[in-house]
């Protein structure tokens, strides 16, 4: 069995020490999507969403979480990000998709800061919609890609 990195000789969970690695570029691209009704996207879409514009609240709510990643999941490593973008895309009339892309130049990878940004976003958009269609679902929170580091480039399949 493969040894666990979170895991000290004693079971306990610590920090990774990443003291030793060097410094490359590190990008990670993540996804998520949320399924509702044609009219709750079209509402988006269109910009008639009672609380405001969807896009833009969601897109800085995903940056900021981004950010904050390290203060939410107990194990990150704070990162000095050097660019977040989160991007949307309305498909099949009932589903929108997030991609979120993280990159820094460090001795960490950004996969949970890409995955945080997505699933932040994907949770703001069901709280600017949720006076309109309460029923909205939020699935396919995803790893699409990462680079840098010793690992080098993995693309999900």
């Amino acid at each position: 069995m493969a040894k666990l990195s979170h895991i000290n000789a004693d079971g306990e969970a610590q920090m990774v020490d990443i003291s030793a690695k060097s410094v490359s570029q590190r990008i990670a691209t993540a996804a998520a999507v949320l399924k509702m009704a044609p009219r709750t996207l079209a509402m988006i879409v269109d910009g008639e969403i009672p609380k405001g514009d969807v896009f833009a609240v969601a897109r800085v709510a995903g940056i900021q979480a981004a950010k904050r990643t390290s203060d939410l999941i107990p194990l990150c490593h704070p990162l000095a990000l050097t660019n977040i973008g989160i991007e949307f895309e309305s498909r099949n009339d009932d589903e929108l998709h997030i991609l979120s892309t993280a990159s820094v130049n460090g001795q960490t990878g950004v996969e949970m800061e890409a995955l945080t940004a997505a699933t932040v976003a994907a949770l703001t958009v069901y709280d600017m919609c949720k006076a309109v269609q309460k029923d909205i679902k939020i699935a396919d929170i995803c790893l699409l890609s990462k680079s840098g580091g010793k690992s080098g480039v993995w693309q999900a399949p």
